[in-house]
């Protein structure tokens, strides 16, 4: 039996990242390490700072994790990517291209017996009222519309540049901490959703930066998987157990 791998938040592409070369050479160091031991790996979102699709046009770059995601989908290895806040704008690209499945809601899902749900974490109970309004017109289809109509040159600058400001603003404010089990809103999510779906074992997001394995129940439990700028962090799932590690380069990994 194969493992099953979960990441999130690397925000290839920041200009906020001065590290950023190493860090997509890490990252793709690390998918190479497990190719061979996954049966699936699963990018829950943010995996790219800004991310713009055109009929005809990609942001350039991401040469050396577009080609891995390539080569792992060759090998028959299962590679899903969920949209987050920064690269919900995927169309059929990486489909196409790259052979992944991408996924722009939650979804649950039966791996090796046990029932995963599996999102992002974006707009799941956040109470701020600017995300919210600022993710509706994100994902509103006329603004879209509007937005492609303008010349690649500037709007992906323009994309790139409000991501910029967005990282930068967040390490201004210092590295998100853990709020507690009461005004952690993806927990307080969490346990709302599991009243209705109490069969599901493992809920798994990424978005918030922080790790956290919290059980919830005698049968389930929640994960927030880090991300791939501070921490290198992952969850691997091994068919009976599931645990959250941290990557670092030369030293073998689960």
């Amino acid at each position: 039996m194969k493992n099953v791998y979960f990441l999130s938040d690397a925000h290839l592409g920041s200009r906020a990242i001065e590290h950023g070369r190493t860090q997509e050479r890490r990252l793709v160091n690390f998918l190479d390490s497990v190719k061979h031991k996954a049966s699936a790996i699963y990018l829950l979102g943010d995996i790219f700072d800004f991310w713009y699709e055109f009929k005809l046009v990609v942001p350039k770059g991401y040469t050396r994790f577009l080609g891995k995601l390539s080569e792992l989908t060759d090998m028959g290895v299962e590679v899903h990517f969920f949209v987050g806040n920064h690269d919900l704008w995927c169309g059929d690209y990486l489909t196409k291209e790259c052979g992944v499945t991408v996924h722009h809601e939650p979804q649950t899902i039966e791996i090796y017996g046990k029932e995963f749900y599996l999102a992002h974490g974006d707009g799941l109970g956040d109470p701020s009222k600017k995300f919210r309004i600022m993710r509706q017109m994100f994902r509103n289809k006329t603004l879209q519309t509007l937005f492609s109509t303008l010349h690649p040159r500037w709007s992906l600058e323009m994309g790139l540049s409000w991501a910029k400001h967005s990282r930068l603003k967040r390490l201004e404010e210092g590295p998100p901490q853990y709020l507690g089990e009461e005004r952690e809103y993806l927990v307080r999510y969490t346990k709302e959703y599991l009243r209705n779906h109490p069969n599901i074992n493992y809920f798994i997001y990424g978005h918030r930066h922080i790790e956290l394995d919290l059980m919830l129940s005698a049968t389930a439990r929640v994960l927030i998987l880090g991300d791939w700028i501070s921490y290198y962090t992952y969850a691997v799932f091994d068919g009976s157990n599931i645990f959250l590690e941290q990557y670092v380069e030369g030293e073998s990994v689960v």
